[in-house]
């Protein structure tokens, strides 16, 4: 089945942010899935020392990640601890915690309680322990800020299903969960994920855009607000690949809030034929997680086992 139908498919419930990880190709003969090599735009290789130096004057690094990929978040426990060692006043932005989560993590950082609590009182990833405790670690030991960037993913399913008047439901408190504005407009972004999503329903292809955004322009902010009040920062922020290659999603969502800010980005991929970067992203080399299924049917079980762990009310 071609990996543009999978996607589309998985998207309808968990939008591009979580569904890059699937991959239809499989596992090299080779390495393992820990390995990992860095190249410029240009394909100069690159170690993670070099990558730091090369990325030291931007305000914003952006790592787009495959979310269970155990060479993607080596590379960035590795990566953050070689930008905090040139710049101790580096801030790490994560798309796993949520504003309203903001103070149990930081209370967490500060040692105020153990990391049960930090689990039981966060919607935690079920992957956390193996892919981003490490960087939450290193965090705490280092005292770096840790940024809970995103917007809860109970309201961002409800925009998905309402579009963006959803947002009118929302206490003033809620409402500060998301940021102050969403870029529905025309741009490159949208036709990507148009081209990825769209499934012949115009409104719910438009309602799942909106959100996309939701996320995009919630961490933008997020990374933006955090800025403006520690300006001699440097943010690193992980977020699903599709967020931010290419430098649209939160990229441009950035900018268009702050455009004086410098960005860099490193993107995933498995693809090493090509001698450089179409983008101008940085190229983070991995090889390809096994695929998700390998049938329609098998597919299509897992969507719907998805679906009935999704029920949330929009009232």
């Amino acid at each position: 089945m071609p990996i543009r139908s999978i996607i589309a498919a998985a998207l309808s419930l968990t939008l591009l942010g979580c569904a890059s990880s699937l991959s239809s190709q499989q596992l090299p003969t080779s390495g393992t899935l820990y390995d990992y090599r860095i190249a410029s735009p240009m394909g100069e290789p690159y170690s993670v020392n070099k990558l730091a130096s090369a990325v030291a004057d931007a305000d914003v690094v952006l790592i787009g990640e495959w979310h269970s990929h155990p060479g993607v978040h080596l590379f960035q426990a590795q990566f953050l601890a070689s930008l905090t060692q040139q710049n101790p006043n580096t801030a790490l932005s994560m798309e796993q915690f949520t504003r309203p989560e903001q103070a149990v993590l930081d209370a967490y950082l500060a040692g105020e309680f153990g990391e049960n609590t930090l689990l039981s009182e966060t919607n935690d990833w079920p992957n956390y322990e193996g892919s981003y405790r490490p960087l939450v670690e290193y965090a705490k030991a280092n005292d770096l800020p840790v940024i809970a960037a995103n917007a809860p993913k109970d309201i961002v399913r409800c925009i998905g299903r309402e579009g963006k008047s959803y947002l009118d439901k929302l206490s003033a408190e809620e409402r500060g969960w998301v940021a102050k504005t969403l870029s529905d407009e025309d741009s490159p972004y949208k036709e990507k994920f148009y081209a990825a999503m769209f499934h012949g329903d115009e409104t719910k292809t438009e309602n799942q855009y909106q959100a996309q955004i939701a996320w995009d322009d919630t961490m933008a902010e997020s990374i933006v607000d955090f800025l403006a009040e520690n300006p001699s920062y440097q943010v690193m922020h992980i977020a699903g690949a599709f967020h931010v290659e290419g430098g649209l999603g939160i990229a441009a969502r950035i900018l268009a809030r702050n455009p004086d800010l410098s960005i860099a980005v490193i993107s995933p991929q498995t693809d090493d034929a090509k001698r450089h970067s179409e983008n101008g992203d940085y190229r983070l080399i991995v090889n390809s997680l096994p695929p998700q299924w390998i049938s329609k049917e098998e597919m299509n079980q897992a969507i719907s086992s998805m679906r009935h762990g999704a029920n949330v009310s929009c009232e």
